[in-house]
Parts: C-alpha cells; sequence; structure tokens
C-alpha cells in the first residue's frame, strides 16, 4: 500500500520557537543541522533561541529555516514509512519537496532556499505582501484583481485565494472584499507579493541559479506547484521552481492530482496544518495529518502506517 502515501511540504506562515524541539537528539536530523549552520551562520536551533519572534517571518531567515525543519523532519521518518507515491510542496515547501525527494542534497537545498528568499527580497521593487481571502468564488476574486490591480498568488480551493499586490493597494483590496461577502480576509506575514508578475526579475535570477545546481532526476515525482502536474526529470523540476516565484501556485489542482494518483493518507511535515485542512476540506475518502499534530514521531510513524496497512 505504500503507493497511497503523499508527502506534504508547507511553506511560511506557521513557524514558531519550538519548530526544531522534537527533532533534537536524531543522528538523521543532526545531520541536517549541522548542514544548515554553514547557512544559517549557527545551529538553527540556537538561531531561533537567538532572535525576536517576528524575525522568523523574515525571508532569509524563514526560507531556509522551513527547509532545514522538513528535510531533517524527513530524514527521520524516512528509514520508518513505506517508500511514498509522490511529494508535494507549498511555496518554498516545493524547493524543500526537491529535497526529500533526492533531487538536492541538503545542502544545496538550503544555500537555494537561501538564494531564492534574497533574491525574492531584491525582486519587489516597492513593498508589496499577500492577502488571503475565503467566502468569495473565482469570478469575483477575478473582478476585485481587475479593479484593484491585484493578482492571483495561490488557488487553494473553489473559494479560497491568495491575492498578491503592492502594499499600497492592499487595504483598499481588503475592504472590497468584506464588501462583497468575504467571510475571512487576513494579511499574511509575508513581505512581498510573491507568486505574482511583481517577482519575475526573482524567477529569472533563480532560473539561473537552479540551472548551475547539481538537481538530478528525484527518486519520486514531486507536483509542481503550477500546474500540479507529475515532475520526473530535472529540466522540467528547474523550470517550474523559477517560474512558481512569479506565477500562480494552483494548489487544489495539486491536491486533485495526487488523489487521482491513488494517495488516500498525507502526512504534512509541518511546520503548522494549513495544508492537512485543505486536504480534509477536500475530500472526506482520504486522512491527512501533520506532525505538528502528534505528540512523537513514534507516534506518527505509527499512524501512516496503520493507515497504510488498511488501505
Amino acid at each position: 500500500m505504500s503507493g497511497s502515501l503523499a508527502i506534504l511540504c508547507p511553506g511560511q506562515g506557521n513557524q514558531h520557537p519550538g519548530l526544531l524541539d522534537r527533532l533534537t537528539g536524531s543522528p538523521e536530523a543532526e545531520a541536517v543541522f549541522q548542514q544548515a549552520a554553514g547557512v544559517l551562520g549557527q545551529d538553527p536551533r540556537e538561531l531561533i533561541g537567538s532572535v525576536a519572534p517576528e524575525s522568523l517571518f523574515d525571508n532569509r531567515l524563514a526560507q531556509p529555516l522551513i527547509c532545514a525543519a522538513e528535510l531533517a523532519t524527513w530524514a527521520v521518518l524516512k528509514s520508518r514509512l513505506p517508500e511514498p507515491a509522490l511529494f508535494c510542496g507549498y511555496s518554498v515547501g516545493e524547493l524543500a519537496a526537491y529535497g526529500c525527494a533526492g533531487a538536492l542534497e541538503v545542502g544545496e537545498t538550503l544555500r537555494l532556499a537561501d538564494r531564492r528568499a534574497t533574491l525574492m527580497d531584491q525582486a519587489g521593487g516597492k513593498p508589496s505582501g499577500l492577502v488571503a481571502i475565503r467566502g468569495l468564488g473565482e469570478r469575483e476574486i477575478a473582478t476585485l484583481c481587475d479593479q484593484s490591480s491585484a493578482e492571483i498568488a495561490i488557488v487553494n480551493g473553489s473559494d479560497h485565494f491568495i491575492l498578491g499586490g503592492a502594499t499600497e493597494i492592499l487595504e483598499a483590496l481588503e475592504q472590497a472584499a468584506l464588501a462583497r461577502g468575504a467571510h475571512t480576509v487576513r494579511r499574511l506575514r509575508v513581505g512581498v507579493a510573491a507568486h505574482t508578475s511583481l517577482l519575475a526579475p526573482a524567477s529569472h535570477k533563480f532560473l539561473a541559479a537552479l540551472e548551475q545546481s547539481a538537481m538530478v532526476d528525484p527518486v519520486r515525482p514531486v507536483l509542481a506547484g503550477i500546474d500540479g502536474i507529475p515532475v520526473r526529470d530535472r529540466s522540467t523540476a528547474v523550470a517550474t521552481l523559477a517560474k512558481q516565484l512569479s506565477s500562480t501556485i494552483r494548489w487544489q489542482t495539486c491536491l486533485n492530482t495526487a488523489m487521482e494518483m491513488g494517495c488516500r493518507v498525507f502526512l504534512e511535515l509541518g511546520p503548522g496544518t494549513s495544508l492537512t485542512a485543505m486536504v480534509r476540506e477536500l475530500s472526506a475518502e482520504v486522512v491527512a495529518r501533520s506532525m505538528d499534530e502528534f505528540r512523537s514521531l513514534e507516534g506518527a510513524v505509527d499512524w501512516v502506517n496503520k493507515r497504510l496497512e488498511r488501505g
């Protein structure tokens, strides 16, 4: 039943001071932390403890830190679980997914995460950001974008969208969404309008970084965030990873693809439970949990194996 397992790698937004606590002492995780120290300048656990909590949301810290956490978690889990059918990552989590899928070595994944964050910070020009909107359909969202010059950054569901644009338009965008009947409007803790055309300069430069990297074909497919297509070769991985910085992420399409490929058990590596919640909303025929919902690594392993045995 190994073919029915999907591994989900989340992006930014849910990092917290206890992010790496459960991994301390594991030899597999310690090996990842050693390489992360070379990119971050010190052991990531020490770094987390030395910065203000709000600094965990700065791109230059958040992106390599999240990738390190997901790579370390997978390093501990992979020998204890059946081989997944696929990996799927949300925003920067897509880069981590390629590391988990064997297409990138740990150190190179983290260096690329650092480069990605730097390019994103440099590309924005004037301040920009992202807004989550729930309760409006795609037609209404398209109208909002036309009226405000915002863009659809991520499609999470039929009434769940992330819009991006210059900071100067976001407050008016939020008010317009509420006036149209949106029941949730929330500014995200991300300092740039990722996955919109404002990040086109970052896409071009990140493409060059990926082309120069030692990336190889993934051992298991990784779903491309921009269209949900299973990626099995280096050239497609390079192209889609670069393109997603300035193109709409179609996360609901990714989840539908995973289910069409037979995935019935979804494990989110954390931090957070956002991707797990989206899976549960999309289908009652599958099961999903995040590592953040378990008290121990052993609990997560036991849950996955029992669910796979049940078919």
